[in-house]
C-alpha cells in the first residue's frame, strides 16, 4: 500500500507522524512523501493529522479535510482517514458533516488507525521515527499533554494530563537520530519545564539536558514552549556553562498586567514576570529570548495593554509574536469569562504591538553587523546562489534566517554543515552574511 501523511499545525504533530511513518515503514507499506501532488494518483490512502487549537488552525484541517475527499471523489485516492487533534475534539461532528471520510481517530489512537490500515502495531519501533524534517535538525517531544489551566487554551481538554516520556527512551530516540545525521535538537512539549514532575517528582529538565549534551553527533540543543511560572532555574545554569545548549529560550509569557495575568489562570504576577526576564538576562549572558503574547485577553483595558507595551520596550524580545484572543470552546475563558472587546480594538492593538516589535528586531539585527557568527546551514537557493542558515539565536521555521552569498564547487553539500560567516545586513527578520573561508 502507498500512504501519504500530511501533518498540520504544530511541531508536536511532526513528531506524532513521525512515529507513524516508522511503524508503516516497518509494515512494509511505500511512504509517499507529504509533498507530492495527490492528482498524480501515488498514493492509496490518505492520512492527515490535524490541528484543533485555534481558529485559523481548525480552518487550515477542514480545507485539507475537503480537499482529500474530493481526491478520493475523483478516484486519486481510495482512503482518507483524519488523525489528530481537530478529530479529537470534533470528531462527532466530523463525523456527521464529512461522512466521506473512511475513518477519525483521535490524538493518541495511532493502534487504531495502524488497524485501520490492516496492520498491528510494534511496541519495539517506540523510539524510531522517519524524519520528515531536513536531516540535520529533528524535534524531540519529551512530555504529551498539560496540567495547567490557563483561561484561553484547549490543549488539556485535547491531549489530556501531562505524561513525561522516561530519560532512558528519550536519549535513546535523541542517540538515533544523532546516528541519522541530525545536529540539532528542538526540545518541546506542552510545556518543557514541567517534565518529570510525574515520572520523577521533580523538575528534570536540567538532568535530561545533561544527559542530551553527551550525545555524540548532536551539537545544538534548543529549549521551546517553557512556562514561567516555577521555572526550574537550574536549567539557566546548564545553559550558561555548555557549549552544547543554545542560548536560546522560547517561554510564552502572554502578558505582563497582573489584571490580565490573573484571569488568564497563568500563576505568575507581572512583577515576577519581568524579574524572571531579568534574571536569565543575567544568568545567561547574550541569550535570546523568544515569547508569545495576547492583546485583547478579557480584562485587558487601556492601562493594562499600555503595561503591556512599557514590558516590550523594557524587555526588547529579540523574537516576538502575537494573537488577538480568541473565545475557544470547551476552555475555562469561554466557560466564565465574557469576550467584550471589540475585534477591532483587538486588531488596533495586536498593529500597535507588533509596530513596536518590529522597530526591537530591526535594533538587534542590526547590532550583529559586523560580528563573526556560526550558521548552521538548512538549504540551498540554486536559482539565487545563496546558502539560507540559522545561527544559535534562530530557531527554524518560526525565526528569520541567515543569507549567504555561495560560491565555489560545492554550495550544495554545504546543507546541513555549519560554517562561520560575518554579518554584513539586516532587516527586521534576516541577516546577510558573507562567508568566512
Amino acid at each position: 500500500m502507498r500512504v501519504q501523511v500530511v501533518t498540520l499545525g504544530c511541531s508536536k504533530n511532526r513528531v506524532d507522524s513521525e512515529h507513524l511513518l516508522s511503524q508503516l515503514r516497518e509494515a512494509g507499506m511505500k511512504i509517499v512523501p507529504e509533498e507530492a501532488d495527490l492528482s498524480l494518483g501515488n498514493a492509496d490512502a490518505l492520512i492527515i493529522n490535524t490541528c484543533g487549537f485555534i481558529k485559523d488552525a481548525k480552518e487550515e484541517s477542514i480545507q485539507a479535510i475537503l480537499e482529500g475527499v474530493e481526491a478520493k471523489k475523483q478516484g486519486f485516492v481510495s482512503k482518507v482517514y483524519v488523525w489528530g487533534c481537530l478529530s479529537q475534539r470534533y470528531m462527532p461532528e466530523l463525523r456527521e458533516e464529512i461522512p466521506e471520510v473512511d475513518a477519525f481517530l483521535g490524538s493518541y489512537d495511532i493502534k487504531g488507525l495502524l488497524r485501520e490500515l490492516g496492520v498491528e502495531y510494534c511496541p519495539g519501533l517506540g523510539t524510531r521515527r522517519v524524519l520528515t524534517t531536513p536531516s540535520h535538525y529533528g524535534y524531540l517531544k519529551i512530555s504529551e499533554g498539560c496540567d495547567r489551566s490557563c483561561s484561553y487554551c484547549a490543549i488539556p481538554g485535547i491531549r489530556g494530563k501531562h505524561v513525561s516520556v522516561p530519560v532512558e527512551e528519550l536519549v535513546e530516540e535523541a542517540e538515533l537520530m544523532a546516528a541519522a545525521g541530525v545536529k540539532e535538537l528542538l526540545v518541546i512539549a506542552q510545556d518543557t519545564t514541567y517534565y518529570g514532575l510525574d515520572l520523577y517528582k521533580s523538575r528534570k529538565l536540567a538532568f535530561l539536558l545533561e544527559k542530551l549534551i553527551e550525545i555524540d553527533g548532536i551539537e545544538w540543543i534548543r529549549l521551546h514552549y517553557s512556562y514561567p511560572a516555577s521555572f526550574p532555574e537550574d536549567v539557566l545554569d546548564i545553559m550558561a556553562s555548555s557549549d552544547k545548549i543554545c542560548k536560546y529560550m522560547d517561554i510564552p509569557l502572554q502578558h505582563s498586567a497582573d489584571a490580565v495575568l490573573n484571569v488568564m489562570r497563568r500563576g505568575v504576577n507581572g512583577a515576577q514576570t519581568r524579574a524572571l526576564v531579568d534574571k536569565m538576562r543575567k544568568r545567561v549572558p547574550g541569550i535570546a529570548l523568544r515569547t508569545t503574547l495576547i492583546v485583547g485577553h478579557p480584562g485587558e483595558g487601556e492601562d493594562e495593554f499600555r503595561d503591556l507595551l512599557r514590558f516590550v520596550e523594557e524587555s526588547r524580545f529579540e523574537r516576538l509574536g502575537a494573537f488577538t484572543y480568541s473565545e475557544e470552546e470547551g476552555t475555562w475563558g469561554a466557560t466564565h469569562l465574557r469576550d467584550e472587546i471589540p475585534e477591532e480594538l483587538k486588531q488596533e492593538r495586536y498593529e500597535e504591538l507588533m509596530e513596536l516589535q518590529s522597530g526591537i528586531s530591526l535594533a538587534y539585527n542590526e547590532s550583529r553587523i559586523g560580528t563573526t557568527e556560526r550558521v548552521l546551514i538548512d538549504s540551498y537557493s540554486g536559482e539565487d546562489r545563496i546558502w539560507v542558515g540559522r545561527t544559535s539565536k534562530e530557531s527554524p521555521e518560526v525565526d528569520g534566517e541567515v543569507l549567504i552569498r555561495a560560491f565555489g564547487r560545492w554550495p550544495a553539500k554545504a546543507v546541513g554543515t555549519f560554517v562561520n560567516a560575518t554579518v554584513t545586513g539586516a532587516d527586521e527578520y534576516d541577516l546577510t552574511a558573507d562567508l568566512i573561508i
